[in-house]
């Protein structure tokens, strides 16, 4: 699949020294959903920002459908679309005109349908004549999707756009991103719900501290980051783990009715059925057993938590 925005080497530092960017490095296929996962303070807006022409680069160069964003960022950022984290809109306008005059920003010519299409797709067709103060915080971010979408952009960036909204009105916007996947726009989430990244996402990227610390399929990384948990359930309540049993994988649930065991499901061996048979010595009684696989939300912290871990110099300061 071909890339839309070809971003290399990217830094962005700000006086005093501090690096908000270190060397980003990214290609973003065209058509998918790529989702951009990180702590507050990561790099996410930044790097967004600087990608649509509002933070200047310290160096390093992004390129979007061909087009340099600094040599020719009309064509650039005409190809974008911004859904910012921040509602900032005008309060006393109706809603139709908020849309029409982000079209018209672009210099594009009027396209009535075309606006019809998008605020029905939204569900803000009823709403067109409404002043924006009339709207709840959802509609007013369906707005800005709108605005974003005015002049038909390839490329559309989401930062934060379920902030602060409730989790019905949060999967309607899902589904919106889903549809327009589905009519070719290549859509950039930042996120803090990493739910969001799991149930839409073609990719997830992990930025920390200003990195891009990988870019990887999702269900390939949760295979190959992911472990699974095997629950056994017991009849009985245990104090702690039986000293024959006891080991780095295995714990005892917080009920204490329950062991759980962490296994690599891609090992030629999990060793479960050691230790069941372990727990049969042991005289335990099986009531049941349930696994489950690492959720993605696990997946990031650790990768978080590995990128915070102190280099053996940073170690023997």
């Amino acid at each position: 699949m071909a890339s839309i925005v070809q971003i290399k080497d990217l830094k962005k530092s700000y006086k005093g020294g501090f690096e908000a960017l270190k060397g980003v490095t990214l290609d973003i296929r065209e058509g998918e959903i790529l989702a951009l996962l990180g702590p507050n303070g990561a790099g996410k807006t930044t790097l967004i920002s600087t990608i649509c022409g509002i933070t200047t680069a310290s160096s390093g160069s992004v390129t979007v459908g061909g087009h340099d964003i600094v040599r020719d960022y009309r064509a650039a950022r005409s190809m974008i679309g911004l859904v910012p984290q921040e509602i900032n809109l005008e309060p006393f306008e109706r809603v139709i005109n908020t849309v029409r005059f982000s079209r018209g920003l672009f210099g594009k010519s009027g396209d009535e349908a075309g606006l019809e299409s998008i605020l029905k797709k939204l569900s803000l067709w009823e709403k067109k004549d409404s002043q924006i103060r009339e709207l709840s915080g959802g509609m007013k971010r369906r707005v800005l999707i709108a605005k974003a979408l005015s002049h038909a952009p390839r490329v559309l960036f989401l930062d934060e756009p379920t902030a602060g909204v409730d989790v019905e009105l949060r999967k309607d916007m899902w589904e919106i991103v889903a549809g327009l996947k589905q009519a070719g726009v290549t859509i950039i989430l930042t996120t803090h719900y990493i739910e969001e990244a799991e149930a839409i996402a073609d990719r997830v990227g992990v930025i920390t501290k200003g990195e891009l610390m990988l870019v990887e399929e999702k269900d390939k990384l949760m295979a190959r980051m992911g472990q699974k948990e095997l629950e056994v359930q017991l009849a009985e309540t245990l104090d702690e783990v039986p000293k024959a049993l006891q080991s780095d994988t295995l714990r005892l649930c917080d009920s204490k009715t329950a062991l759980i065991y962490t296994y690599d499901a891609r090992a030629e061996r999990t060793g479960i059925t050691s230790l069941l048979s372990a727990v049969a010595k042991e005289g335990l009684t099986l009531r049941d057993l349930v696994t489950r696989q690492s959720s993605l939300e696990e997946i990031f912290v650790n990768l978080v938590h590995e990128g915070d871990e102190p280099t053996d110099k940073e170690g023997a300061a």
